[in-house]
């Protein structure tokens, strides 16, 4: 029996979308759907949860919990890595509450900014880990991977763990339905071409029938920009500056460039209605709400689900099928955006097929954008020469390099920051202390 297996299962939540999908996928049915975490309660949970959906479902699939996670991988065709390394209390609390004390605000702290060098500096390790079990047990798996910062890990794990790995977002499926729909658009029938890095990739194209539908796209983004406050609104600058709408939410998008959240400027977070803190407020709400969602997964009632719009099971289905599938992934840049550097790794489309996931050229893209990408290539190229180093000067040449530290840090306070970061940290980053 082939096996998928799901590392971080303990994310109840998203494994419902992404294993409930594959529950529902024909070409599925005779795999073992693998669950993996290091939390044995809340991997229970999720193995109740899945068994719930099987049977209401109707699915063959086998649903096993594994307490060993060599043995979850032993041989398996794919991997879903879905993990958060460190949680929410203590490291993400520390993300946000020391940078505070210099003056620097962060909104999501998971991508890039100071919160997403730390992140990525406790998760490396762990995917050193899980690259060592996969190269032992199933050295021939895809590795399809969920878990921030999206670019550093898929990088690190294509290009320095030997593991064939595609990082994996929901922004790309959900860029155009949701722009046309805050628009009040029809999205029906819309052609798109969307390319750059993840969180920070651009639709470069969108017509319907040869029609450019961007000047109806600036005329309307320009009306509610001026009607009053909304959730997009850093999106919509950023859009009207640059030409180009990306493909994040405005709340990450704020923290990924020097000109939205500034001390001098404070008046700027109100204008552009911009949530600071806002992914502790909405940790701390999961946390307030799982009992709840907990009694809703686990209990007695027969859950229905879905099939979402999580590439996951599409992934897979196109590989098993041989039936043409084309996603938004994140891979190595091997010529593929011919503005950005060699050693990045970028967003773009892929053709999936039997013979895998075929990354699409897309040449260069308008320069202003590429120089928008490359700021933040920096940050993600010398935050992996830390990790893979253990030189701890590489963590402050990543942060003194990111747009918005250094837009507001001097480079003493930049160097005091960081070394407070890892002495707070302790145990998550014992080579650098």
């Amino acid at each position: 029996m082939s096996k998928i297996v799901f590392l971080g299962a303990g994310s109840t939540v998203f494994a419902k979308n992404v294993l409930g999908d594959c529950l529902l996928t024909p070409a599925l049915q005779d795999f073992e759907i693998a669950l993996f975490d290091i939390n044995p309660e809340r991997l229970r949970d999720s193995e109740i949860m899945l068994n719930n959906i099987r049977k209401t479902s109707g699915s063959r699939c086998n649903i096993k919990a594994y307490t060993d996670r060599k043995e979850a991988l032993r041989g398996a065709k794919y991997a879903i890595n879905a993990i958060q390394v460190g949680g929410y209390d203590p490291c993400t609390i520390t993300d946000f509450e020391i940078p505070k004390k210099y003056g620097l605000r962060q909104t999501i702290a998971d991508t890039i900014g100071i919160g997403g060098i730390f992140r990525n500096l406790r998760t490396i390790p762990v995917l050193d880990e899980f690259a060592a079990d996969i190269r032992e047990v199933c050295p021939d798996v895809l590795f399809l991977n969920y878990t921030n910062p999206m670019a550093v890990l898929t990088n690190y794990m294509s290009r320095y763990a030997g593991v064939q790995t595609v990082g994996l977002c929901h922004s790309v499926q959900v860029c155009v339905p949701e722009l046309f729909k805050s628009l009040g658009m029809d999205a029906q029938g819309v052609k798109s071409r969307i390319a750059g890095i993840n969180h920070m990739a651009w639709l470069l194209e969108v017509s319907r029938d040869g029609v450019d539908l961007y000047p109806e796209i600036k005329r309307r983004a320009k009306e509610k920009q001026q009607a009053g406050k909304h959730s997009d609104m850093v999106r919509f600058e950023l859009m009207n500056k640059f030409g180009y709408y990306v493909t994040e939410s405005s709340e990450h998008s704020a923290e990924y460039h020097p000109y939205f959240i500034k001390k001098n400027y404070p008046e700027l977070i109100d204008q552009l209605n911009i949530p600071l803190d806002e992914y502790p407020r909405r940790c701390r709400e999961q946390i307030s709400n799982w009992t709840k969602m907990r009694d809703e997964l686990v209990g007695d009632v027969n859950l229905e689900h879905q099939r979402s719009h999580e590439y996951a099971s599409y992934i897979l289905e196109a590989i098993e099928t041989d039936i043409p599938y084309t996603i938004g992934g994140n891979v190595l840049n091997t010529g593929l955006i011919t503005n950005l550097p060699d050693q990045a790794c970028v967003e773009v489309p892929c053709l999936v097929n039997r013979n895998g996931i075929s990354p699409t050229y897309v040449g260069d893209l308008p320069p202003q954008l590429a120089a928008l990408n490359r700021t933040n290539i920096n940050t993600q190229l010398l935050t992996i020469e830390a990790a893979r180093t253990g030189k701890k000067e590489h963590i402050y040449h990543a942060a003194m390099l990111d747009p918005h530290t250094a837009a507001e840090l001097s480079l003493d306070d930049i160097v005091a920051l960081c070394d407070d970061l890892i002495e707070a940290h302790g145990s998550w980053l014992p080579e650098f202390r």
